[in-house]
């Protein structure tokens, strides 16, 4: 906090910070020691916790890192193209006319 700032603006932008990380979840892994990158010992089981404002809470379990990144990491949703109707023969006009009519010319 800065010396200058007001404590009204102070506690603001930091409800403001604990608003953006509502939610946020981590992976942990469940061993002995200090917790360390992802990628040690990736066969280990991993509690996945959710920030609620104030703590990281426990909300789940996941038995190795790949199912914690599957968790982690959900694929996003595949965009579904619309089939593409028959094909337009060559032609003029919204009716595909195989040549222009005769009067087009005049």
């Amino acid at each position: 906090m800065d010396s200058e700032e007001p404590l009204e603006e102070w506690a603001r932008k930091r409800e403001e910070r604990r608003e953006r990380a509502r939610g946020r979840l981590r992976a942990v892994p469940l061993t002995e020691g200090p917790h360390r990158g992802a990628h040690v010992d990736p066969g280990a089981p991993r509690a996945i916790q959710e920030f609620n404002g104030t703590e990281w809470v426990t909300v789940s379990i996941a038995d190795s890192l790949n199912a914690a990144k599957a968790i982690l990491y959900p694929p996003s949703p595949v965009e579904e193209r619309p089939v593409p109707g028959p094909s337009l023969g060559k032609g003029w006009g919204r009716h595909r006319r195989t040549a222009p009519p005769e009067d087009a010319t005049s």
